[in-house]
């Protein structure tokens, strides 16, 4: 005897249409927000960049608002007050001083490639080197380092424009992040909301606690490039230790950009102290990977140097040049992210909750 079975729940006629609606519907909406960011990528990384600016002086004037009376908005004001101080003085100190020294960088730069040419020339692996390089015999080698921000007045807007772009979202930011966090927070769906707090949280702590070992760092390198190239007899020794702790805040590029214009400048003047030079940054890019980086790991935040690579080469081929400058902390935004919404939340994997830093990445960087 045939027994019917028992009918499943029955799906709704035009469930399946209106499921797959539903999802061309998604599909199509992270398309256009992919979109828009690649289309408005230069804004967002500016953004970005402002945020980092905001988080400093957010800190700062919380600061100083746990040591004086004053509220943190005052503060942030009193840290901006500050820097625009310092700024003023150091440009009406040791500003024209630069200025000429950055000015003799520029007309030694190109005498001091020639000379190089001319010595390579005298060695046969130095003609095999000089024959891999592209050359222009009216106007020597074709290599500028200053090539991508000529001083086309075009250029020069831009990049005015930019930093008082910068500036002003950065200051806006600082005095009143709660406003921009509960913004935010209203785009996720309230049972979410605290979830998205923390992370919202953890990305702060992590971005602040590598800026600041940012700047302990960078100073350490500023200092250290600059005394040594003194002491060695390099000419533009401070100028050349400030380029150093400047482009130090790119991992890995950084000292190369820095290097470069340094022992060119050295050799112009002797060929042993552009050796001195050399070795002066191969010390002190040794000392800051070795010894002050680890040191500053243990209270920052250590990035997987491999991932730092190809961060840096990924985000440099999508965006440029500012895309190398903010690698390593859009870096940091991703760990954070996959780590919390991913691991944590999808995977229910929380065994990197108590790593020695939020991002749980342990990888120190060489």
């Amino acid at each position: 005897m045939k027994t019917s079975q028992p009918e499943g729940p029955r799906r709704p006629p035009g469930t399946l249409f209106e499921y797959g609606t539903r999802n061309a519907l998604a599909v199509g909406v992270v398309a256009l927000l992919v979109l828009g960011a690649w289309t408005l990528s230069d804004a967002l990384l500016l953004t970005f960049a402002a945020l980092l600016v905001a988080i400093l002086l957010r800190r700062g004037g919380e600061a100083i608002a746990c040591l004086t009376p004053l509220p943190a908005k005052a503060g942030v004001m009193v840290i901006v007050g500050l820097l625009a101080g310092l700024i003023y003085l150091f440009v009406r100190t040791l500003g024209p001083r630069i200025g000429r020294e950055f000015t003799r960088i520029l007309d030694v730069f190109p005498s001091s490639f020639e000379t190089a040419e001319r010595w390579l020339a005298d060695r046969a692996w130095g003609r095999l080197m000089i024959d891999a390089i592209p050359v222009n015999r009216e106007n020597g080698i074709d290599f500028n380092i200053f090539g991508t921000i000529g001083g086309t007045l075009t250029t020069a807007i831009g990049i005015g424009t930019g930093i008082v772009l910068l500036v002003s979202v950065s200051i806006f930011l600082a005095l009143d992040p709660k406003l921009y966090r509960m913004g935010l927070l209203h785009l996720v769906a309230p049972a979410r909301r605290g979830r998205a707090g923390e992370v919202l949280d953890a990305l702060d702590r992590n971005l602040w606690r590598w800026l600041l070992g940012q700047m302990v760092d960078m100073a350490a390198v500023a200092i250290l490039t600059g005394v040594g190239l003194w002491l060695a007899g390099v000419p533009l020794a401070i100028t050349l230790g400030l380029i150093a702790g400047v482009t130090n805040f790119i991992p890995f590029i950084g000292p190369f950009l820095s290097a470069v214009p340094a022992v060119a400048i050295a050799f112009a003047d002797d060929q042993q102290k552009a050796l001195w030079a050399l070795g002066i940054f191969v010390a002190v890019q040794q000392f800051e990977g070795n010894v002050l980086m680890p040191i500053i790991q243990k209270r920052a935040v250590a990035l997987p140097p491999v991932l730092s690579i190809l961060a840096i080469v990924a985000f440099g081929a999508l965006f440029g040049f500012l895309g190398i400058v903010v690698a390593t902390p859009l870096l940091l935004v991703v760990i954070v992210l996959v780590r919390m919404l991913y691991v944590e939340d999808v995977l229910g994997d929380t065994g990197l909750v108590g790593s020695r830093n939020d991002t749980g990445a342990t990888g120190d960087r060489t």
